[in-house]
């Protein structure tokens, strides 16, 4: 089965064939780190995790790379509005945006370069352009010269005249109203943390060059995946085609991956323009905000709900229903430890020793429907619809076993491994990594002996046919976010 991945530059499905056999490099264009991350900054990074995993999983040795800006017009503003130097500001919000991903199992990334960083890089491509002649110097500006480039607007298949500089149009400093700035010069008033030595004077690099530089420089100038949201596919990865293949002479990434942008009431979550409600719901969504109410691991689970290419629609009836979802999972897997006294999260493979033919043959078509699915243009979301079949594979077989209330160990054990299998299928996207919080009590046994008391209160309130009270009970907890769950050997509880 060939992996096939939709590819922005030609808009086909193309055989995915590494640029060096066995090896691939993924380049992912990350935060502009002034302001705190939002949940559309969650979903570039969740995703190219998920497919860095599965491409690991295929076997291939993967290099994956996520910059942070953290030179760039924006910072300085929102730095001088809170008094603070510019890169202690980028550093605040790093920090903080690193964070998030740990809590998000985003654990694949291999480098994480900082513009500031890599300055000499930057200077060194322009002077590439430059000497190449397509690239000039106006003042302490240098701005790469559109019309020398046959190819531009290949990615985007957008004519020149559409692109965004044109309005940065200013007397005669730009040969063309579409050039691009590669280097600008600082401005007298702008604090002296971003203010860079060039050959062209003090000043900072465009934004465009920054992911230019600081991916060729730990990918090479041909490489394999490079990922971002849609928004960028202008101008911002356009323009990174036309810098890099004219400053190399080489196809600059092979493969162009963008994923859809994030939506709320319908409307996309841009960079700019957005309206008050739009921020105001924006801030809602911050990530560090979200990760109060919800786990990490639920918000994976709902941005890989979704094909990446489509937009993600959030809101938290979204969310709600996939945490139900994702339930699903908790309890089948809190049913198989009642029944087998182990836990499915624990010596986790896939090929988990299995009897029963009919759980081998349901382990291996989810195996298969899983594979083709990520096979597919990573279609993650067709990967856990798979494992949601397998889920309720394995539930139909206890209650046919009838293996809460008995019976023999063979199918314990059997059912045991199959939920292992899953759980080691669904660890390839990097969902079921460790229990949920909610599946222990990490205290001194109190809340437990207190909820034994209160389920003893409702089985003796059912006893005596005391319905209304014992639903009341339930009710009641329930609006506590604890669960009640009754099965055939007594009632349990969890965190909801």
């Amino acid at each position: 089965m060939a992996l096939m991945v939709y590819n922005t530059l030609t808009r086909e499905k193309e055989p995915f064939v590494p640029v060096l056999p066995g090896r691939v490099g993924i380049y992912l264009c990350g935060p502009t780190v002034y302001k705190p991350s939002h949940i559309g900054h969650a979903v570039g990074p969740i995703i190219f995790d998920a497919i860095k995993r599965y491409l690991v999983y295929r076997g291939f040795k993967v290099t994956w790379v996520v910059n942070v800006t953290d030179v760039d017009d924006k910072l300085i503003i929102e730095a001088a509005k809170q008094n603070i130097p510019t890169l202690e500001l980028a550093e605040r919000v790093t920090k903080d945006y690193l964070a998030a991903m740990r809590k998000l199992h985003v654990k694949g990334i291999d480098v994480m370069p900082k513009a500031s960083e890599h300055i000499p890089d930057i200077v060194r491509i322009i002077q590439q352009l430059i000497d190449r002649g397509v690239a000039y110097q106006s003042g302490g500006d240098v701005y790469f010269d559109v019309m020398k480039d046959s190819d531009y607007g290949k990615l985007s298949n957008r004519r020149v005249e559409e692109q965004e500089g044109q309005r940065d149009l200013q007397s005669k400093e730009k040969r063309n109203a579409s050039d691009f700035a590669l280097w600008k010069e600082a401005k007298p008033d702008e604090p002296d943390d971003v203010k860079y030595d060039s050959p062209w004077g003090k000043g900072r690099p465009g934004w465009h060059i920054e992911c230019s530089a600081m991916s060729s420089r730990y990918l090479g100038e041909t490489f394999d995946i490079h990922g971002g949201g849609m928004d960028l596919i202008f101008p911002h990865h356009e323009n990174e085609v036309a810098q890099s293949e004219s400053a190399s002479g080489k196809v600059f990434a092979k493969y162009w991956l963008h994923h859809g942008l994030t939506r709320v009431n319908t409307k996309k979550i841009s960079k700019s323009d957005m309206d008050p409600e739009m921020q105001a719901a924006l801030a809602k969504m911050t990530l560090n905000r979200l990760l109060e109410n919800y786990s990490g691991e639920l918000i994976r689970f709902f941005i890989l709900s979704t094909h990446y290419r489509r937009p993600i629609e959030y809101s938290e009836a979204e969310i709600d229903s996939k945490k139900k979802g994702l339930e699903n999972f908790y309890r089948l897997f809190e049913r198989v430890e009642r029944i087998s006294g182990s836990s499915a999260y624990e010596q986790v493979r896939e090929d988990a020793p299995i009897q029963s033919a009919a759980l081998v043959a349901e382990s291996e078509k989810c195996r298969e429907e899983f594979v083709r699915s990520m096979e597919d243009d990573f279609n993650t979301a067709g990967a856990i619809a798979a494992l949601f079949e397998f889920g309720s594979s394995i539930n139909r077989f206890a209650e046919q076993e009838r293996l809460e209330t008995g019976g023999d160990p063979s199918p314990k054990a059997d059912v045991l491994s199959a939920t292992r299998r899953l759980v080691a299928l669904a660890r390839v996207i990097g969902i079921f990594l460790e229990p949920p919080p909610s599946a222990s009590v990490a205290d001194d046994g109190t809340a437990q002996k207190a909820m034994g008391v209160l389920i003893e209160i409702r089985k003796h309130l059912k006893k005596k046919k005391d319905f209304e009270s014992a639903d009341l009970l339930r009710n009641l907890l329930a609006d506590r976010k604890i669960l009640l769950e009754d099965h055939p050997d007594g009632t349990t509880w969890r965190l909801g």
